[in-house]
């Protein structure tokens, strides 16, 4: 898996605790990975200008709690897409609602919103938007 952009990039050397998860994670998943980086991308709309990509191609998290198990429950969709509470809950097999603060970082390892949707210090339930498969590059 490789970013490629017509803009301002670079590979990254020095790797932060979470890059590093989600290294681990990509190569675990795929054997060819190159991460690249730009100071560009603050937001999605940013990454898709930065990166010269679809907006499909960023991919996002959504992290719910099962409200019978109390697990965390790992939703992965692309940019253009959200999450749907009822298809959610049936791919889950229980109703769920809003992981708070605590039950995110305890699964994740880091804070919402620092990071990114793998690299989970923690195994996690996952479901993935199939959407994304019609990209060769994320």
């Amino acid at each position: 898996m490789a970013l490629t952009s017509p803009r301002t990039r670079f590979q990254i050397v020095n790797m932060s605790k979470i890059l590093k998860l989600v290294r681990a994670t990509l190569e675990n998943l795929w054997a060819d990975i190159t991460i690249l980086k730009t100071n560009l991308a603050h937001t999605a709309a940013d990454a898709v200008f930065a990166i010269g990509c679809d907006k499909d191609q960023i991919i996002k998290s959504c992290i719910l709690k099962g409200n019978v198990s109390g697990e965390a429950i790992l939703f992965i969709t692309t940019d253009g897409n959200r999450v749907d509470p009822v298809k959610a809950a049936q791919l889950g097999s229980e109703t769920l609602g809003k992981a708070n603060a605590a039950l995110t970082r305890e699964q994740r390892g880091f804070a919402i919103g620092d990071g990114s949707p793998i690299g989970y210090l923690h195994p996690i339930r996952a479901f993935s938007d199939p959407r994304r498969k019609e990209f060769e590059q994320i």
